[in-house]
């Protein structure tokens, strides 16, 4: 096998994104409270456990994002993990603006009163442990306060531009 070369990809956006979309990844949402209490969430496609001990998971929201930031001052959120055939949840919060909330049926998580979504797997309740900021986006560091497993239905993927089924 021969060595990479010492430079890196520049301009060849379309190159890098069609390689990774070969790299399936996880489809959850994220969810927290705004300073005036009310409820803001995000989707998010690269989601991973980060460590046993101390129990940390971590997430990469856009730096443009304008729901992390209300996350982010809470200091608190809740991840969500989508089952699939939640296809419709995920675009719902995917898009900016609007209430992405509107009825919609959902428990609150106990230690970040973030949402836990309906029918999702399973959920992990998190404090902000740290964000560090890589590129575009930023890599959030959460402490697990609390988890739980809602349903055994297999959880929902991204790869190469949509969701395939995973087997039984």
């Amino acid at each position: 096998m021969t060595a990479p070369p010492n430079d890196p990809l520049e301009g060849d956006q379309e190159k890098f994104r069609h390689v990774l979309s070969h790299v399936p990844t996880s489809v959850v949402v994220v969810t927290g409270r705004r300073p005036d209490g009310g409820h803001v969430g995000m989707a998010i496609g690269s989601f991973t456990s980060i460590s046993l001990e101390p129990q940390l998971v971590g997430f990469y929201p856009a730096r443009t994002s304008t729901s992390w930031p209300p996350i982010r001052a809470s200091g608190r959120f809740c991840v969500n993990v989508l089952a699939q055939g939640q296809h419709e949840l995920a675009a719902r919060f995917a898009r900016r603006g609007g209430d992405k909330f509107s009825g919609l049926d959902f428990a609150t998580a106990h230690h970040s009163g973030a949402a836990i979504l309906e029918g999702v797997v399973a959920w992990i309740d998190c404090a902000l442990e740290r964000e560090i900021e890589l590129g575009d986006h930023s890599l959030v560091v959460g402490q697990v306060l609390d988890l739980g497993v809602t349903q055994s239905e297999h959880p929902m993927v991204f790869s190469r531009g949509s969701y395939p089924m995973l087997g039984s």
